[in-house]
């Protein structure tokens, strides 16, 4: 008599089917920023830098969504404040266009560094320039990032800003330069 599946592959499949489980629920916890429930799927080993298919961390989600208390617990167990995803953004980035002053605070006090170019070149003071997020453009320029920095085109975040139309990021530039 001939078994259709053998014990081990089945608990093989068993172990990746939790696994999987595992990490969604991660995903959604960064998101809704459950940091209860976050902390302790890292603690059943989910790894603090994992990514969806679109290369989001796990830090990258819950800073985007403003969870400061989500994204304490991963930094605290390891999660990379650098890890960008696939089109190049960073955490800091992200809560730099959102205009998130505690999660860039909380990034920038655990590693992420203030004029670290994305891949398209922008920095995170040109992504608060361009969205008229002065509070952030205050927060950055206090961590050093270098307001004069050129990225795409040799624009500089003074040159976003205008180009956008964002007007107090416009003001509070020209009056630092």
């Amino acid at each position: 008599m001939i078994a259709d599946e053998n014990p081990r592959s089945q608990a093989d499949a068993n172990a990746e089917q939790l696994a999987l489980s595992l990490v969604h629920d991660a995903f959604d916890a960064a998101r809704t920023g459950d940091s209860a429930r976050l902390a302790g799927l890292l603690a059943r080993g989910v790894p603090a830098n994992v990514r969806t298919d679109k290369g989001d961390s796990l830090l990258m989600l819950a800073t985007y969504h403003g969870h400061v208390a989500a994204s304490r617990v991963l930094l605290e167990r390891g999660a990379e404040p650098e890890l960008a995803n696939d089109r190049g953004q960073t955490p800091l980035g992200g809560a730099a266009f959102k205009g998130d002053v505690a999660c860039a605070r909380l990034l920038l006090e655990n590693g992420a560094r203030a004029s670290s170019p994305m891949a398209d070149g922008k920095t995170p003071a040109m992504l608060a320039a361009m969205f008229d997020q002065v509070a952030v453009l205050e927060l950055l320029s206090e961590w050093g990032a270098n307001l004069q920095q050129r990225g795409p085109a040799q624009a500089t975040a003074l040159d976003l800003a205008r180009a956008m139309g964002a007007t107090r990021a416009v003001a509070w530039l020209e009056a630092r330069s």
